[in-house]
């Protein structure tokens, strides 16, 4: 059970145990409740700070925190892959992250590092640390050591991105989240703008025009056999960029699965325009076609616990109405639909709402805040709501009517009382609750394989077949390609002996390695060809 669940079930039972013979004890509500807290202003940048971003949480019957750790190839951390941030937080030694998870921990209230996946830096003056990405492998350098991610036309307009086509990129990319897995006591890791970038170019305004450095393109034409510099709406170059991303959510899920098991891998997901079963399917839907980010397969396959779609709409846009950014969108049905999607593709794993608090007044954030938690008409659960976001906490705090600490303190009151601002009783945070419990990690009936395809010299096979067989009756029982670093995965294996079977090629020969896989583990796998 995870730490901060067994001290708030403890807390309870020791209430209970309080209790005059008759009381009848009540089971504790489980649902993930949080700000996410960005690092572009007040939340953790000195201890004050963090302090009352604490207190406002839990003044709220919050019971988690998503604070951004990672800004743009930074951390508002000590000691992680990333540097320092250039920020102007206290100084040394304070630590943002490791001064949180103390004070947060002491309150039973997890801590989740989010980290911008790709984005390393905006604008041209580069950062003053020369070990920062930007400066070690962005726009300056050429050949192999640039990581950078360009338009199909070579521009690069807004942040500098990181090119998850690139294997040395799509490798950094793993670390950042793995070194905070590795140095701090964290609940969970969570991932943002782990996608290909917006701003498409105008001839394709429905399709990604990212992904074209020169070494994601040549791994392309390796995998595919061709040599032409494939269009933004290509559906062979689409799919094979949606896999770059997938790889990178499937190595963190395992990698951090041999640090700490007990870390929640969540990512803030993409819910542009209306639901998919409004406009023909996942797959005709924008976040698949777009960004192509297919967290619905992330889900299905189990390389997330939990999915954070970030359901931004306006509530007060209805059919109609043409008010100031409702831009003639029913928004308010856009959203009921996309949580009617979230709900109905968790399979195995769990899913929240997020919506825009600061798109919204108080009393639209609670009727939002009421429609994440509700079943869907499939009778399929939320499990919790996080709200964007802590520093902007309703459409007044944005405007700059009033302050953050103000709107805030009024969304405590409007979440956990009765008020003005909600008209059902009682209030949706009435009591507090706990973060859900992962029983696919606390009881599991499943392993995992986590594996390398190399040389015998140490090169890394890429894009090379792995073959998930039953070691007894040879059945196939999956297929993955190695990503660039030579590395694959399989989630959710159930118990028993397997066997790996790669063929490398005239060049490199085949292999068979037989293995078990017990549930809650992860068995490691490295795979060296025979040449014939």
């Amino acid at each position: 059970m995870n730490r901060r669940v067994f001290i708030g079930l403890a807390t309870l039972a020791l209430l209970a145990a309080a209790m005059p013979a008759a009381a009848v004890a009540v089971e504790p509500e489980e649902q993930f409740r949080a700000y996410w807290v960005d690092a572009f202003g007040e939340g953790i940048y000195n201890e004050t700070e963090v302090n009352q971003l604490v207190a406002a949480s839990k003044a709220a019957n919050m019971n988690a925190i998503v604070v951004q750790i990672g800004r743009r190839g930074d951390c508002f951390c000590n000691n992680a892959l990333m540097p320092r941030t250039h920020a102007n937080i206290a100084p040394l030694p304070y630590d943002p992250l490791q001064t949180l998870i103390d004070r947060a921990h002491a309150e039973g209230i997890e801590v989740h590092a989010w980290i911008i996946a790709t984005a390393i830096w905006q604008g041209s003056t580069p950062p003053a640390n020369p070990n920062h990405v930007y400066n070690t492998h962005g726009p300056s350098k050429t050949g192999y050591d640039n990581w950078v991610m360009t338009r199909y036309d070579g521009s690069r307009p807004g942040d500098t991105y990181l090119d998850p086509g690139h294997p040395a990129a799509a490798d950094y990319i793993v670390s950042m989240y793995t070194s905070l897995a590795e140095n701090y006591d964290i609940d969970g890791l969570n991932f943002d703008r782990i996608r290909y970038p917006d701003g498409q170019l105008a001839a394709w305004p429905n399709d990604n025009s990212w992904g074209y450095n020169p070494v994601a393109l040549e791994r392309f034409h390796a995998a595919t056999g061709r040599t032409d510099r494939p269009l933004p709406n290509d559906a062979e170059w689409s799919q094979w960029r949606r896999e770059q991303i997938t790889n990178i959510v499937r190595r963190v899920y395992l990698e951090t699965h041999v640090i700490n098991p007990d870390i929640r891998i969540s990512a803030d997901t993409i819910t542009y325009g209306n639901g998919p079963a409004q406009l023909g399917g996942w797959e005709a839907s924008r976040p698949y076609r777009e960004t192509l980010q297919d967290w619905r397969a992330w889900m299905e396959e189990g390389i997330l616990d939990l999915n954070i779609p970030m359901n931004y709409k306006r509530e007060w846009c209805v059919v109609g109405n043409e008010g100031p950014g409702c831009f003639g969108f029913p928004q308010r049905a856009w959203y009921e639909n996309w949580n009617e999607f979230i709900k109905d593709h968790q399979y195995n794993r769990q899913t929240t709402v997020g919506s825009a608090l600061y798109l919204n007044s108080l009393t639209d954030s609670v009727i939002q805040v009421r429609k994440a938690l509700a079943d869907s008409a499939a009778g399929n659960p939320s499990h919790g709501w996080v709200g964007y976001s802590y520093r902007n906490p309703d459409s007044q705090a944005l405007s700059g009517a009033r302050t953050g600490a103000a709107s805030r303190a009024e969304l405590a009151r409007a979440l956990t009382e009765p008020s003005e601002y909600d008209s059902e009783t009682p209030p949706v945070f009435a009591d507090p609750s706990v973060v859900p419990e992962m029983t696919w990690k606390t009881q599991p009936t499943t392993g995992h394989v986590l594996g390398t395809v190399r040389t015998a010299n140490g090169t890394a096979l890429d894009q090379v077949a792995v073959e998930l067989r039953d070691a007894e009756t040879d059945a196939l029982v999956a297929v993955r390609l190695t990503d660039g670093t030579g590395n694959f995965g399989f989630v959710d294996v159930v118990p028993g002996r397997y066997k790996v079977v790669v063929d490398g090629g005239a060049a490199n020969g085949r292999r068979v390695i037989a293995f078990g896989v017990s549930a809650g583990k992860v068995t490691d796998v490295a795979v060296t060809p025979k040449a014939r």
